[in-house]
């Protein structure tokens, strides 16, 4: 399914909203991309590098828009949507770009007026960079975009928010909320928990240890350098779902630290058997399993910090 728009509102320019609006002008999605944003130097450069069209405060930006993106932090949506939706045309469709999708579908419908449709979506793409001067049109290119519609979505608004990512190169995925956060408490907050909870460990670290990193530890940490007041947000409003996922980590964890004292290494080698069976599931081989599996390091083997975008 093709899909053009005639205005597309972006309300908060960030990393996302920003990459967004980029590939929506650079792939000719839409007549007219308009921002809008807290602030002013970002607007001003998201005009200036033609991320958007134009910016205006919210109000005036979603006047006239058949397709509103919220991409600001899932907190601020609420009171965002109310200032917009007396000037949201019949027709509209209103999507977000929330890495939490319980509380957005427990607010965000409600305010809208009749006639106005609101389709959850997140794309699992991003970067620990912040703000609309790191925008790319291609950040979404082969990424997962996860479709979260309600049992009450209207079912064309939902095909052209799908259609949406499509254009922008993600691969989709449709998903209930709730299973939309369980799933990414496993896939995206539990492992953004464990970086942060082992770059706070380094405390503790001999001094020299900073000389002697490799690949594995930069593949590992990179996601904790993602923005500490979104990431407490983000895991706050997902507790829910995270705390399972939280709790079996620990566990394994524990297990593996008494097996390591005891110095029982049947133990430790099964349960390391085990964890490379079970990642199998989500994560193929690479290239590397030979180094990995030597513990050595590959040289300008070092992926650019990432991790989900809002972020």
């Amino acid at each position: 399914m093709s899909v053009h728009f005639q205005r597309v509102a972006v309300v908060g320019l960030g990393l996302l909203g920003g990459s967004l609006a980029r590939a929506v002008r650079e792939r000719g999605l839409a007549d007219e991309v308009v921002g809008s944003g807290r602030r002013a130097e970002a607007l001003a450069a998201a005009c200036r590098d033609g991320v958007v069209d134009e910016t205006a405060p919210v109000e005036e930006a979603v006047r006239g828009a058949d397709l509103v993106v919220l991409s600001t932090p899932v907190g601020a949506m609420a009171s965002l949507l109310g200032r917009a939706a007396p000037h949201l045309s019949a027709g509209a469709v209103v999507t977000d770009v929330g890495s939490v999708k319980g509380p957005v579908v427990e607010t965000l419908p409600g305010r809208l007026p009749t006639g106005v449709h609101f389709v959850g979506s997140h794309p699992m793409a991003g970067s620990h960079q912040r703000g609309v001067e790191h925008a790319r049109a291609d950040l979404f290119e082969g990424a997962p975009c996860i479709v979260t519609p309600t049992a009450e979505a209207d079912a064309a608004a939902v095909d052209r928010v799908e259609a949406l990512w499509r254009a922008l190169g993600a691969h989709v995925v449709r998903r209930s909320p709730d299973a939309h956060d369980a799933e990414v408490a496993w896939a995206s907050h539990l492992p953004h928990v464990l970086a942060y909870a082992f770059a706070r460990a380094l405390a503790a670290a001999p001094a020299g240890a900073a000389e002697v990193t490799g690949s594995g530890f930069r593949d590992f940490t990179r996601i904790a350098h993602s923005d500490p007041e979104l990431w407490s947000e983000i895991l706050c409003a997902n507790r829910k779902a995270v705390s399972g996922p939280l709790q079996r980590a620990a566990e394994e964890l524990a297990a593996l630290a008494r097996a390591i004292e005891a110095g029982d290494a049947e133990t430790i080698e099964r349960a390391l058997a085990d964890a490379r069976e079970s990642l199998a599931r989500f994560a193929p081989a690479s290239d590397d399993d030979s180094n990995a599996r030597s513990g050595g390091f590959v040289p300008g083997n070092h992926p650019a910090p990432s991790g989900d975008p809002k972020e």
